[in-house]
């Protein structure tokens, strides 16, 4: 359980409404596959202005309830990264060794392979 704060104001039509609070999402990170555990901070408004049109209704609003639940959830999915990383300046895995390049170091380095285009050409010999 984690502790939320809801902000409700009356407007001159209806309600005003704010809801924050902190997540985290802990899993692989998905660049070095790495324990990642990362804070989302969660800062959701909504409007209900019964006679404004549908528009201007809140999904969340129901009668004389509020559905906070549905309403994190929807606030939580909107806010979640599009990747989790461990940190922002994380190198990931190598792509020839498959080597965390966090731990490798800058001098981690695998000679280049001959493109195999111009196999051939190591054939041939000018005399």
């Amino acid at each position: 359980m984690t502790e939320s704060v809801l902000d409700a104001s009356r407007t001159t039509s209806g309600y005003s409404l704010r809801l924050r609070f902190q997540a985290r999402l802990q899993g692989p990170c998905m660049r070095c596959l790495e324990y990642a555990d990362t804070p989302i901070s969660i800062d959701a408004r909504e409007i209900d202005q019964p006679g404004g049109g549908e528009d201007m209704r809140s999904p969340y609003v129901g009668g004389d309830e509020l559905d906070v639940r549905s309403w994190a959830r929807d606030a939580l999915v909107l806010a979640l990264p599009a990747q989790i990383v461990c940190r922002e300046d994380c190198r990931g895995l190598c792509a020839i060794c498959g080597e965390n390049l966090n731990e490798a170091g800058p001098d981690h380095v695998h000679e280049r392979a001959p493109d195999p285009r111009f196999a051939k050409l190591s054939e041939l010999r000018l005399e």
